[in-house]
């Protein structure tokens, strides 16, 4: 299911680039359009996640550097049956985290340190098991892809701007500067809700799975109240919104409607939805009951990732 969805992306992403491309320069627009976004989704496939990670400087960690945050990890993965990701650390007061990666072989993990600050082991724990999830389920391919395509048709459709009044009369079908116009709008728009509404789908799987993996839904519950309650900002994020899919909870400032719109479902519903899944399983449905422990990741005695 999940590489049928990544085929419909790109292949939504590759009609967007050419409809452009026909704008800027009718047929001949439209083949090196096709041309482009070829190669774009080559580069995507092999090389999307590391410009992701180099774009919010993320710094890779290992057993010796971040021996808490590597132990638990590694537990996790034995529990779900997979690789170890690459583990690294994005300097960054706002609490969050993603996963990216092609397959699980090939696959990383960032986390904040405003995530390791604010929660307690059993909630990053829960974070952790989330991305996990993701990764398992190749998820993963399908974010990095998504923030290369929907980022480089804007990009193509702006260019069109440019482009578009010095070529309103060749052979472009009659639409003209109009046209030219429509598409600066409406591809983007429609490059973000293919975006957004692939990102809403998989969060509830991903809940359902990281709660398993981890092995209590409240862990999770309760990481993305917090999460969510958190008021810092993400410079990075808001200057690349086309990657804020990518993470746990939204990391855009003034964004947490659940809408066509939205990256993500309502944290509410999420919440509510693992408190259910706690009830079913015998591990209790609301926040009051099986907390984690209150006391977060740096103040514990055992080292974290800042040794």
């Amino acid at each position: 299911m999940n590489y049928m969805k990544t085929a419909i992306l790109l292949a939504g992403m590759t009609a967007l680039f050419m409809g452009v491309g026909f704008l800027i320069g009718g047929q001949a627009g439209m083949l090196i359009a096709l041309a482009i976004a070829a190669a774009m989704n080559f580069w995507s496939y092999w090389g999307s996640d590391k410009a992701v990670l180099s774009m919010y400087g993320a710094q890779e960690v290992d057993q010796a550097s971040a021996p808490d945050l590597y132990q638990m990890t590694w537990e996790m993965t034995q529990r779900a049956g997979m690789p170890m990701p690459r583990l690294f650390i994005i300097h960054e007061d706002q609490p969050n985290a993603f996963a990216t990666g092609r397959n699980p072989e090939n696959a990383a993990v960032a986390v904040n340190t405003g995530l390791l600050n604010a929660l307690s082991r059993e909630e990053v724990a829960g974070v952790i098991a989330h991305e996990l999830a993701h990764i398992k389920n190749r998820d993963t391919l399908i974010m990095t892809i998504t923030a290369t395509l929907a980022g480089a048709v804007s990009m193509l459709a702006n260019f069109a701007a440019f482009s578009g009044s010095s070529s309103s009369s060749d052979n472009r079908g009659g639409f003209g500067i109009i046209g030219t116009i429509a598409m600066m709008i409406l591809a983007p728009l429609a490059a973000s809700i293919v975006q957004m509404a692939i990102s809403r789908s998989r969060e509830y799987e991903a809940d359902k799975m990281g709660a398993e993996i981890c092995g209590n839904p409240i862990w999770l519950a309760s990481a993305l109240a917090k999460i969510a309650g958190s008021h810092s900002v993400n410079g990075t994020a808001e200057h690349n919104p086309q990657t804020a899919h990518m993470f746990i909870i939204n990391p855009l400032s003034g964004e947490r409607m659940d809408n066509l719109f939205s990256t993500h479902p309502d944290t509410g519903n999420r919440i509510a939805a693992l408190q259910q899944l706690a009830q079913a399983w015998g591990t209790g449905g609301a926040l009051g009951y099986a907390q984690p422990q209150p006391a977060p990741w740096g103040a514990r005695g055992r080292g974290g990732p800042w040794g």
